[in-house]
């Protein structure tokens, strides 16, 4: 199984790795649409992402520290570091996106 799993990931990686010269193509009206169509469904994909992300970790902190008031401290700076976390994905996200568009 182990050797089944490496030939799929080798020939998988072989295959991406080809993939751009194998079929190369002029860029045509309908690549660039599609460029722009999934450059705005990946940062969309992105924030909403994030956004769930973020209000389950606030909603969870919250929940913490209302069993527990005391801890409110101890809670509050790993969120605060969890947040900038998810937010710098999508952060990414965006800077991703915009390099896309500059193709266009």
């Amino acid at each position: 199984m182990k050797r089944f799993s490496f030939h799929t990931f080798f020939v998988s990686a072989l295959i991406l790795l080809l993939a751009p010269e194998l079929f190369a193509a002029d860029q045509s009206g309908e690549a660039i649409s599609g460029l722009a169509l999934g450059s705005g469904i990946g940062i969309g994909i992105a924030a909403a992402g994030g956004g769930v992300g973020m209000g389950r970790m606030v909603a969870s902190a919250l929940d913490a520290v209302g069993r527990n008031p005391g801890a409110a401290g101890q809670i509050q700076t790993p969120m605060i570091i969890g947040l900038a976390l998810i937010e710098s994905l999508v952060i990414y996200a965006l800077a991703i996106t915009f390099l896309l568009q500059n193709k266009i």
